[in-house]
C-alpha cells in the first residue's frame, strides 16, 4: 500500500496556523461574490499559500510517522501525534476557508484543488483542540497496539504477527491453525473502546465540513453523485460473483478431501483459518491443497529465490530494473539508504509493506520486512509500483501530487505485478524454463487464489464502515456486523464463536490504521484493464495471462504519460490516457480467467455450491 498522507484531519485553533494573520480574527470574513474578479484571486493566492505551508508541515508530519513506525515506542508515537496534529488542524481549517469559495465560478485549476483541499482528507475532528489532540492520540495508539501486538499463550512464548501469519500459511493441523487465529484476535479486542471514540470525534468534524459522516466523506473522493459509488460496487461485485463462487465451491470441496465433512461441511461458510492467510483475504497459501490434480508441474518461485541466493535488497534491485526496463529513471541514492527492508532484530517496527514519500519530492522510501518468498518478490513489485508512481507527478502542485482516485495507486502496482509471469521470471535467470501450455490452469488457479479470492473481503471492509459511521451498526453490534459482511460476502466462517467481547475489524491492519480499503476492490478490477490495454500497447498476441510488459518502453510511455497526470484531471480521463474507456469494468479480469472459470464449472458438477 501507499502510505497516504494525511492519514486524518483534525482542527486546531487559529494561533496553531502560520498561513494569515486574518485567523486570529474570531469573524469569518465576507463570503466573496459570485463571478467576481477579486475572489477568483483570492481564492488563488488561497490555494497557493495552502500548498506551501502544508507541504512544509506534511513532510515535518511524514518524518515523525516514519521513525512512529520504524521504532514504535511511547515517545515516538507522542511525537508523531503532535506532528500530524499540527498539520491536519491547518488542514482542517484551510478545508473550511476553501468552503466559501464553493459555489463560486472559477478558472478549472483553481476550482479542481479548492475542492481537492476539501476532499482529500480521511479522518476529520471538531475544531475543539481537546478533542483535536484526542484523535490524534488516539489514532497513534491504534496503529501502535496494532504493530506492536503479540500473542503470548505462555510466559515467555510470544508470537507476533509474522510468526503467527506463518503458521496460518503452512500448517495443516487444524488446532494449530484455530490457536494463531484466535491468538492474533486478542490483540485487537482491546481496541474497540478507542475505535469506537475515534468513530465519534471523526464523524463530528466530517459533519462540520458538510459531509453526512465519515463514510460519506471516504466516498466522496471518487467524484461520484452520492447514491453512485454503492451502485458501481454493486454492478462489478456482481461481474465477479460468479467467478468467485466458482472459485470458493472447488476451493470447499478441495479442502473437505482434505480435512473431512466434519471440518470443511458442504453447502456452508468455509472456517476462516482454513484458508491460508490470517484474514482469508488472499487464499494462494493452500495452492498446494487445491492444485489441479494430474496438472503440468509450475515453478516454485520460493525454492528459485532461495536458490539463486537473494537477499532482501537484491529482491528490489530486481523490482527497480523491471521499472528501468519500461524507460523510467533508477531511483535515487536516498531511497536505498532510507528505506526498511528486513525486520529489525532489537526492536519493534509495523511490518506492513508501504511506499512513502516523506517530502513529496524525491525522499522515497518502502517499508518492509522482506521475507524470500514469492509473495514478498510481488510485493516489491506492487509498492515500488507506488513509488515510482510517487515520483512522476511530483513536479506538478502540492495537491496534484496523488493518484485521481485512491484506488488507482494501487491499480498500478498490481498491473505491474501481473506482469511477473514465467516469461519475466525467465529473462531475469529465476526460472530456466517456461511452463507448457498444459500448466495454465495450475497458473490461472494460482492468480485466482490471490486475485478473486480477495475481492469479496475488499468489498465488506468499508461496508462494514460505512454502516459503522453512518450509526447503522452500533458499537454494541460491531462483530456480529463483520460476521455476517464475512459470511455474505465471502462465505466464511470464524473456527470458534465470537461475540462482542472480541474487536476482530481491529485484527486487520487498514480498520486500526484507519486507512479506506474499497480502493483495492476498484485496484483488483482496474488493474487488468490497464494491463490488457498495455500488452496491446507492448504488441502483445498471445493469452493476457502470459502477458508481460517487461522491457517494452512503448508500453512504459503508455503508462508514463497516466502517472504524471497525478490527479490534475478526474479520474475517468487518467483512466481513458491508457485504456480508451472511462468506466471501470470487470470485462478484462473475466477474460484473464475465462479458462479457469470453464474449468471450475466443470469441477463443481455434482457438487452443492453456495452457503
Amino acid at each position: 500500500m501507499v502510505r497516504m498522507v494525511p492519514v486524518f484531519v483534525v482542527a486546531l485553533p487559529c494561533s496553531a496556523l502560520a498561513l494569515t494573520a486574518a485567523c486570529s480574527d474570531p469573524t469569518p470574513p465576507p463570503r466573496p461574490q459570485p463571478g467576481s474578479q477579486p475572489a477568483a484571486e483570492e481564492a488563488a493566492r488561497l490555494i497557493e499559500a495552502a500548498e506551501s505551508e502544508l507541504h512544509e508541515l506534511s513532510t515535518h508530519n511524514n518524518r515523525a510517522a516514519w521513525v512512529a513506525s520504524t521504532y514504535i515506542t511511547v515517545d515516538t508515537q507522542i511525537l508523531a501525534a503532535a506532528a500530524s496534529a499540527k498539520l491536519l488542524g491547518a488542514q482542517s481549517e484551510l478545508a473550511k476557508r476553501a468552503a466559501r469559495f464553493r459555489d463560486l465560478d472559477l478558472p478549472y485549476d483553481v476550482r479542481r484543488r479548492l475542492d481537492l483541499l476539501r476532499t482529500s482528507l480521511t479522518l476529520y475532528a471538531p475544531a475543539d483542540p481537546a478533542r483535536t489532540q484526542e484523535l490524534a492520540t488516539i489514532a497513534s495508539r491504534l496503529e501502535a497496539m496494532y504493530g506492536a501486538g503479540k500473542y503470548c499463550p505462555a510466559a515467555g512464548q510470544c508470537l507476533d504477527l509474522q510468526e503467527l501469519s506463518r503458521i496460518i500459511a503452512k500448517s495443516r493441523d487444524p488446532e494449530e491453525l484455530k490457536r494463531a487465529w484466535v491468538g492474533w484476535r486478542t490483540v485487537s479486542a482491546p481496541m474497540r473502546g478507542d475505535f469506537t471514540r475515534l468513530v465519534a470525534l471523526a464523524n463530528e468534524g466530517a459533519r462540520e465540513l458538510g459531509f453526512k459522516d465519515t463514510g460519506d466523506a471516504w466516498r466522496s473522493k471518487y467524484e461520484m453523485p452520492r447514491q453512485a459509488l454503492p451502485r458501481e460496487v454493486d454492478r462489478l461485485w456482481e461481474q465477479v460473483k460468479p467467478l468467485y463462487d466458482a472459485l470458493h465451491c472447488y476451493v470447499r470441496g478441495r479442502l473437505a478431501a482434505k480435512y473431512g465433512e466434519d471440518v470443511v461441511p458442504s453447502a456452508r461458510p468455509i472456517r476462516a483459518d482454513l484458508l491460508g492467510d490470517m484474514w482469508a483475504q488472499s487464499w494462494s497459501n493452500i495452492d498446494d491443497l487445491v492444485a489441479p490434480e494430474g496438472a503440468a508441474p509450475i515453478y516454485d518461485l520460493d525454492a528459485a529465490l532461495r536458490a539463486k541466493g537473494l537477499t532482501p535488497i537484491e529482491m528490489v534491485k530486481t523490482g527497480e530494473r523491471f521499472f528501468v526496463s519500461l524507460g523510467f529513471d533508477p531511483l535515487p541514492a536516498t531511497f536505498w539508504e532510507r528505506s526498511l527492508f528486513v525486520k529489525p532484530a532489537d526492536r519493534d517496527v509495523v511490518c506492513h509493506a508501504s511506499a512513502w514519500n516523506l517530502d513529496d519530492e524525491e525522499d522515497l522510501r518502502i517499508k518492509m520486512c522482506i521475507e524470500i518468498t514469492a509473495d514478498d518478490f510481488q510485493t516489491i513489485h506492487h509498492e515500488l509500483g507506488h513509488t515510482f508512481y510517487q515520483r512522476a507527478y511530483n513536479h506538478l502542485p502540492w495537491l496534484y501530487r496523488d493518484s485521481p482516485n485512491p484506488a488507482f495507486h494501487e491499480a498500478i502496482g498490481d498491473t505491474i505485478g501481473l506482469s511477473v509471469t514465467s516469461e519475466y521470471l525467465q529473462r531475469i535467470g529465476l526460472v530456466d524454463e517456461l511452463p507448457p501450455p498444459s500448466s495454465d490452469l495450475s497458473l490461472l488457479l494460482r492468480d485466482a487464489l490471490n486475485k478473486v479470492a480477495f475481492l469479496p473481503f475488499a468489498v465488506l471492509v468499508d461496508r462494514w464502515r460505512w454502516g459503522v459511521f453512518s450509526g447503522d451498526i452500533s458499537p454494541a453490534e460491531y462483530n456480529q456486523a463483520w460476521w455476517e459482511l464475512r459470511t455474505r460476502y465471502q462465505g466464511v466462517m470464524p473456527p470458534v464463536p465470537r461475540s462482542e467481547a472480541d474487536f476482530d475489524p481491529g485484527a486487520k491492519f487498514h480498520v486500526a490504521a484507519s486507512v479506506p480499503y474499497l480502493r483495492y476492490f476498484f485496484a483488483h478490477i482496474l488493474q487488468f484493464q490497464l494491463h490488457r490495454a498495455l500488452c496491446e500497447e507492448a504488441g502483445y498476441k498471445g493469452p493476457l495471462h502470459r502477458c508481460t510488459i517487461h522491457g517494452s518502453e512503448q508500453a512504459g510511455e503508455r503508462l508514463r504519460r497516466m502517472l504524471e497526470m497525478g490527479r490534475s484531471r478526474p479520474w475517468p480521463e487518467a483512466l481513458e490516457a491508457v485504456t480508451g474507456s472511462r468506466q471501470m469494468d470487470a470485462a478484462a479480469m473475466l477474460d484473464y480467467f475465462a479458462p479457469l472459470k470453464g474449468w471450475l464449472d466443470q469441477q463443481n458438477r455434482g457438487r452443492t455450491c453456495g452457503w
